[in-house]
């Protein structure tokens, strides 16, 4: 179940979560661990009359639903775990909330602890000193209507990557080279841009944050790259890769069976078995 914002705090402030106890599935902790956070969170509040300006209002601006999640939780309780983002925000993949935050032009400081089960998390929280940090940063800026509207005109209702066809409002507006890589022009230019399923881009992030060039941040390798040009492409993440989504729709439903079922009596993949036939193709006609 994913809870709103309003819901989770509630459920962290109640007193469940004094008890420490889990009723129905709500998501509690120790009362040393309630102690720690409320004396975090007391001390952020008092010390939020003092915070940079230029924070503040950076905060005040992020209206995006995932980045304002952590920013209000932090802001409320001192810090956000990876445990919290997943069981109170449904969030399997924490680090892309945190990234989220930090393309707002928002430093996050993350400390590893050990939860009330005895694994060791990341928390996430506000650094000491981000007034002076965040004062260069422009930050993240919402798209605009008419950026969307200008790719479903270019491209239609699809997604970029997959290929599979969603309507416009459940499809994506994502850079092609990542944020994190090359920030973001003054003119949003809808070449830069493409429409992807959100599937696909959480696949994305999860690939760009895993990839050598994350760190090295040559956007050459990007652009070169299957997730910023799926048509056109000489690597996946630096790996040499390529990639084919196929789906087979209507009429063409049973030739997919065929396969399957010959897959099945091969006794192997479906995947292999299109490869291989592929494969034949292209030794009887080399023109190919």
């Amino acid at each position: 179940m994913r809870w709103t914002s309003d819901a989770a705090h509630r459920a962290l402030d109640g007193s469940c979560f004094m008890r420490g106890a889990s009723a129905s599935g709500s998501y509690c902790q120790p009362e040393t661990v309630h102690a720690e956070n409320l004396s975090r969170a007391r001390g952020l509040r008092e010390s939020s009359t003092a915070m940079d300006p230029k924070l503040k209002k950076q905060i005040a601006e992020v209206k995006a639903k995932r980045p304002r999640i952590v920013l209000d939780h932090i802001l409320q309780h001192g810090r956000v775990t990876t445990d919290e983002l997943k069981k109170l925000y449904g969030y399997n993949h924490p680090p892309r909330a945190r990234q989220d935050v930090i393309d707002c032009g928002i430093p996050l400081k993350t400390t590893m602890i050990t939860g009330p089960d005895g694994k060791r998390m990341a928390a996430y929280s506000l650094p000491d000193d981000a007034g002076g940090e965040v004062a260069d940063r422009a930050g993240r800026r919402a798209f605009p209507k008419a950026l969307r509207e200008a790719l479903v005109a270019r491209d239609g209702e699809q997604c970029s990557l997959c290929g599979g066809r969603f309507p416009a409002r459940a499809l994506q507006v994502d850079h092609r080279v990542p944020y994190g890589i090359a920030g973001e022009s003054d003119v949003l230019d809808p070449a830069e841009f493409m429409l992807v399923c959100g599937s696909c881009n959480r696949a994305k992030s999860w690939s760009c944050e895993h990839c050598p060039n994350w760190t090295a941040k040559h956007i050459d390798t990007c652009v070169s790259c299957l997730w910023a040009s799926p048509d056109s492409y000489e690597h996946v993440a630096t790996e040499a890769r390529r990639r084919l989504d196929l789906v087979w729709e209507g009429d063409e439903v049973h030739e997919y069976d065929q396969v399957a079922g010959q897959a099945k009596d091969d006794a192997t993949d479906v995947r292999e078995l299109v490869k291989a036939i592929v494969r034949i193709s292209l030794r009887r006609d080399p023109k190919c």
